[in-house]
C-alpha cells in the first residue's frame, strides 16, 4: 500500500504480486476494494496494481473543482506507472475505469502493452447525446450533495459496500471525471493497434450496445459476455470473470 503526491494530492495505490505489470482502474464511486476477489488469481502471473481515482476512497478529496478531470486522472495512471518503476503495462478498468484506460491509451499509447475494457462505455460522436449523459452526471454529483454518502445504499453491490471519507469528493468527480468533453475517445478506437479484451456482463443492458461497438472499432479485439451479470461482472459472476480474463492475458505477445 503506498500513495504518490500529484501537485498535494495524494493518490492511493497498491501493488500485489509480481510480473508482468497490470493495472486496474475502478468504476464511478467504487474504490480499489471491488478488484480484491481477483487479486490471489490476477496477481499469481503478474503485478497487479490497483488505485482509487481522486475524490474516491483512500486518495484525496481535494475542494477545487479543477482537481477533477480526464487528463488529470490519465496523468495519474501514469505517474503510478512510474513510481512503481513500469514503463509499459496491461491497462484495465471498469466503466469509468475502463473509459480513463481508452484515454489513457490515446495519451500515451506506447505505455499500453494491452487493454482489458470491462462494462464500459465508448463515449459519443454526437453532441446531443453527450450532452445527455452529461446531464445525468450533473445529476449524479447535485444528488451527493444534497444526500451524501446514502446515495450509494441503493447503489449495485461494488457501490453499496465502498467505503469514502465523504460525497464531496465523488460530487466533484462526477462533474469533472464523469462527465466527457469531446469525441476523442470514440473516435481513437480504429487506431488502437494493442491487444484488446471486451468484456460485459449478459445483463448490464446500457452497456451491452457499447461493448458490441467496441470489439467491432478495435482491431482484432476479443469480446466476452458474461451470463447472469450486472454491470460489476467481476463481482456478479468472479469465477467467470476470471476465466474469461486469464487466456486472454496468457496468450499476450511478448
Amino acid at each position: 500500500m503506498a500513495g504518490i503526491d500529484r501537485d498535494g494530492v495524494k493518490i492511493y495505490y497498491e501493488v500485489h504480486g509480481d510480473g508482468s505489470p497490470l493495472l486496474l482502474t475502478h468504476g464511478y464511486s467504487s474504490t480499489s476494494a471491488m478488484w480484491h476477489g481477483q487479486v490471489e488469481a490476477l496477481a499469481r502471473d503478474h503485478k497487479l496494481i490497483l488505485w482509487d481515482m481522486r475524490g474516491h476512497g483512500q486518495s484525496d478529496y481535494p475542494d477545487d473543482p479543477a482537481a477533477y478531470s480526464e487528463a488529470l486522472t490519465v496523468g495519474d495512471i501514469a505517474a503510478i506507472l512510474d513510481a512503481v518503476g513500469t514503463e509499459r503495462a496491461i491497462i484495465g478498468g471498469l466503466s469509468l475505469g475502463g473509459y480513463m484506460s481508452l484515454a489513457f491509451a490515446r495519451a500515451h499509447p506506447k505505455r499500453v502493452r494491452a487493454l482489458l475494457i470491462i462494462d464500459t462505455g465508448r463515449g459519443f460522436k454526437k453532441d446531443d447525446a453527450r450532452e445527455a449523459w452529461n446531464a445525468r452526471a450533473l445529476a449524479t454529483a447535485d444528488k451527493f450533495d444534497r444526500e451524501g454518502l446514502d446515495v450509494l445504499k441503493a447503489a449495485t453491490r461494488e457501490r453499496a459496500t465502498a467505503r469514502h471519507r465523504n460525497a464531496t469528493g465523488l460530487a466533484l468527480a462526477a462533474r469533472g471525471m464523469l462527465t466527457q468533453r469531446d469525441a476523442k475517445v470514440i473516435e481513437l478506437l480504429p487506431e488502437i493497434k494493442v491487444p484488446s479484451l471486451i468484456v460485459v456482463g449478459a445483463d448490464d443492458t446500457p452497456f451491452l450496445a457499447a461493448s458490441d461497438y467496441m470489439a467491432a472499432k478495435i482491431p482484432g479485439a476479443q469480446k466476452v459476455v458474461i451470463p447472469a451479470a450486472g454491470h460489476a461482472v467481476n463481482i456478479d459472476q468472479p469465477q467467470a470473470f476470471v476465466d474469461a480474463v486469464l487466456p486472454f492475458l496468457k496468450n499476450l505477445p511478448e
